[in-house]
């Protein structure tokens, strides 16, 4: 064996960089040594033993000192480990391992978001223990995390918070707009995360991980080329990708396009409702397509105007500037066709008449973000700073609604734009051995612009031809404009106090200016036409990691957040069920308080592992949606109808406690498991009444088996009943008008509808691996085709689906 042969590199796996400062020791630790700034290390002193690999932001690797020689002397360190509390994650924005921290996390990679061939990155997360997803429309999707969604549970992608200004409480689609096929991996912590990330962070936060391109020194170009085709709406999904792998730079560009047809429901209805869910009528007012009366569903299965599009497309550029500085440019952009809003075009002016639709139109317009965000990343290694990272980001967001009743000509409009500009500073220090410090600062700037007008249409042989008047229609948010700023310092302490124990604690300082204007007040007049608040929080986190004996972990976590009212808590102007949305100038901050325990068992080398998590989250000042009087009246006029006037305000304490216990890892050499069930509960101290967005008893398990070639599994899922009187009828969040109806005369609500009937479905994956190059996955989801809707849902569930991809790597 030559000198030179003695010398190895440790890279990166993702970024295919040197990785400096990796120690490496054999099994006694009285050999040893360090990699360079080159990531270079001399393994002369080693003899033919088992040399380990270390460093703190990577899982530990092992390996023979022969197959590191014979792979030319390169070896890739992962955030990935098949010991389960060696896993690496970025979600508190710098790299630690799991076993260093207490609060709940759930990782889901690359690999699996391909098992799971989910059609939107909102259905990856349906299959992480602790989260729900509620779906109005087909083309949506709204999480759940511990009782609490849309405004009160943060997205992030790439280090850029998703969450602007008009984020609404209720139900949010804003989480499809990433292909899934483009994430490298998404991390999820639960619970207040406010010290990380600010305002909104209550209920946890979901950080989309999009890939990078990986250096080479051997010039490489590589494509690869997606596509799948689901039964249950004719989904077509094609994606092509090309990577450049240069010494210097590399690129990585991605374009998906989806097209999904009309979704069928499940024709099984175990839980006795035979009518639920069925469509008996339907408008076909699409596009220039005018239809006077309702048009007869011939299959009552099949839930016309669901189908959509959308493209996706992703752009990065990864270019190292120096040894010590990165740089990173990322550019997003996502698209759809009109979304239709099933829920209202099924929404009845009778109950007792399924023939008297409502809407002949009410879609989304196209769904449009944009993302423009460069990333320089800087290694000094001084004592006051070793890694940090400046984030910029401009982020472009537009959405419309339109709508028309059945028996009208009369076509409103209601368009949003949204552009954000962000900065973030995030930087780390090594204050000795095995304590790090970090701290940072965040500045968002979010400018709302709010346009409303109607046109009424001009029909020719039952299309729509042209306009024959505009008419003024109240806009959704401020017509005068409005803007939203966020600015925040925060600071971050983890310690190892002994081998068994680590203490982590952090505290930010947020302040959050609001200013809004109204100039129409043709249809609502406010106290005031011009608004500014202002407001500013203290949050703070502090939890406790105990490893008592080997094989056994104890969290412990108290935090706390707040969230700031946005625009579209503050100024909102909306219909639903009958209720109108007013805005309410007085509203103020809402902040939750949450102490957490947890625990983690490993078995099997730390390849298996049992956990449970148990929380109480108390909600101070928490913002509910409620009977409203604007100067002085109760009722408002829109789009023609008298309404109820509602708007959110401030009220006293509520809490929301709940567990999940899970399991995951290997069985025994080729097969895995894993299981959860997670409970919630949560209501309001001041009134005894439900909290809104508390899902039933969920859980889900799965065995797999996997070998070089051949991945296949088995998966069971359900949902425990929710009665109706644990739903919260007064926000209408819960959606208990879309359960089904047991005495259609009845006056009380609690009376007329049952609630959510429990589910359940079993499915089957497989992959097979026909060569280096192509690749074959296959799913057979809810086999029994079953009959059911996630809670709080406006759209009934996939019935049996059949999905089959293909994947080819060139």
């Amino acid at each position: 064996m030559s000198l030179f042969a003695q010398k190895i590199t440790v890279f990166d796996i993702k970024t295919g960089k040197p990785i400096e400062a990796v120690a490496i020791f054999n099994l006694n630790k009285n050999k040893s040594g360090v990699t360079n700034e080159d990531g270079i290390v001399d393994i002369s002193k080693f003899s033919e033993e088992i040399i380990y690999f270390s460093h703190v932001s990577y899982a530990q690797f092992s390996s023979k000192k022969s197959e590191i020689i014979q792979n030319e002397g390169q070896v890739y360190l992962s955030k990935q480990s098949e010991q389960l509390d060696e896993v690496v994650v970025s979600v508190f924005k710098s790299d630690a391992k799991t076993n260093r921290i207490a609060k709940q996390i759930e990782v889901i990679t690359a690999r699996e978001i391909e098992k799971l061939a989910a059609q939107t990155s909102a259905d990856v997360l349906a299959n992480v223990p602790g989260i729900r997803i509620q779906k109005s429309q087909f083309g949506g999707g709204s999480p759940v995390l511990r009782g609490m969604e849309s405004n009160r549970v943060l997205l992030v992608v790439d280090g850029v918070r998703m969450n602007n200004a008009i984020y609404r409480k209720g139900h949010l689609q804003n989480a499809i707009t990433i292909a899934p096929n483009m994430l490298d991996r998404t991390e999820i912590v639960f619970g207040p995360s406010s010290v990380t990330y600010g305002s909104d962070a209550l209920g946890g936060v979901i950080h989309y991980y999009t890939r990078t391109p990986k250096l080479s020194e051997k010039r490489e170009v590589k494509s690869s080329f997606f596509s799948r085709f689901s039964t249950v709406n004719n989904e077509i999904t094609n994606q092509a990708s090309v990577e450049l792998s240069f010494p210097k730079w590399s690129s990585f560009t991605s374009v998906s396009h989806s097209d999904f047809g009309d979704l069928k429901m499940g024709k099984n209805r175990s839980h006795g409702f035979s009518d639920w869910g069925k469509v008996n009528y339907y408008s076909e007012n699409i596009e220039n397509i005018f239809s006077e009366n309702v048009s007869v569903n011939t299959d009552l299965n099949l839930q016309r105007n669901t189908g959509y599009n959308q493209t996706d497309v992703l752009q990065k550029f990864y270019v190292p500037l120096s040894k010590k500085t990165d740089l990173k440019i990322n550019i997003q952009y996502s698209t759809s066709s009109n979304i239709p809003r099933f829920d209202k075009l099924t929404e009845l002016k009778d109950d007792t008449d399924v023939s008297s639709l409502k809407f002949s139109e009410w879609y989304y317009g196209p769904q449009k973000r944009l993302l423009i965000s460069p990333q320089l990343t800087v290694t000094p290694q001084k004592k006051w700073l070793d890694k940090g990272t400046f984030t910029f980001a401009y982020q472009n967001i537009q959405e419309s609604r339109i709508q028309r009743k059945f028996g009208d000509l009369e076509r409103s409009y209601r368009e949003e734009n949204v552009d954000v500009y962000s900065l973030n500073g995030d930087f780390s220090v090594p204050v000795a051995f095995h304590r790090n410090l970090n701290y940072g600062f965040e500045i968002a700037y979010n400018d709302v612009k709010s346009n409303s007008f109607g046109k009424e249409l001009e029909i020719l042989d039952n299309k729509v031809v042209g306009f024959t008047r505009d008419f003024p229609v109240q806009s959704r948010y401020p017509d005068g404009g409005s803007s939203y700023l966020s600015s925040a310092l925060y600071v971050d302490y983890r310690q190892d106090i002994s081998k068994k124990s680590t203490l982590n604690s952090g505290i930010r300082l947020t302040n959050t200016h609001l200013q809004a204007k109204w100039i129409d007040d043709t249809f609502i007049t406010l106290p005031s036409s011009d608004i500014s608040l202002n407001n500013t929080a203290l949050t703070a986190t502090l939890s406790y990691v105990y490893k008592p004996v080997k094989g056994w972990q104890i969290n412990t976590v108290l935090s706390s957040g707040f969230r700031s009212p946005n625009i579209d808590d503050v100024g909102k102007v909306r219909e639903k069920n009958g209720n109108v949305t007013v805005p309410n100038i007085d509203l103020k901050p809402e902040h939750a308080y949450s102490a957490e325990v947890g625990f983690q068992k490993y078995f099997n080398n730390r390849k298996f592992r049992l956990g449970a998590n148990v929380y109480y989250t108390l909600l101070a000042n928490y913002i509910y949606r409620d009977n409203f009087e604007l100067n002085g009246s109760a009722s408002v006029t829109y789009d023609n109808e008298v309404g109820s006037a509602v708007a959110n305000v401030n009220r006293g304490n509520a809490y929301i406690t709940g567990f999940t216990v899970n399991y995951l890892g290997k069985l025994h050499k080729n097969w895995s498991t894993l299981g959860s069930v997670t409970y919630t509960k949560g209501e309001t101290y001041d009134t005894n009444e439900p909290m809104s967005s508390i899902p039933p008893l969920f859980g889900n398990f799965e065995v797999n088996y996997i070998n070089e070639k051949v991945e296949a599994g088995i998966n069971f899922r359900f949902n425990a009943k929710k009665d109706i009187k644990d739903f919260n009828i007064n926000e209408g969040i819960d959606n208990h008008v879309q359960t089904p109806i047991v005495n259609v005369n009845a006056t009380n609500e609690e009376d007329k509808y049952f609630g959510s009937p429990s589910w359940s479905t079993v499915g089957l994956f497989g992959r097979y691996i026909l060569s280096d190059n192509f690749k074959l996955l296959g799913r057979l989801d809810n086999i029994f085709d079953e009959h059911y809707k996630e809670f709080a849902s406006g759209v009934s569930a996939p019935g049996r689906n059949m999905s089959l991809s293909l994947i080819v790597n060139f």
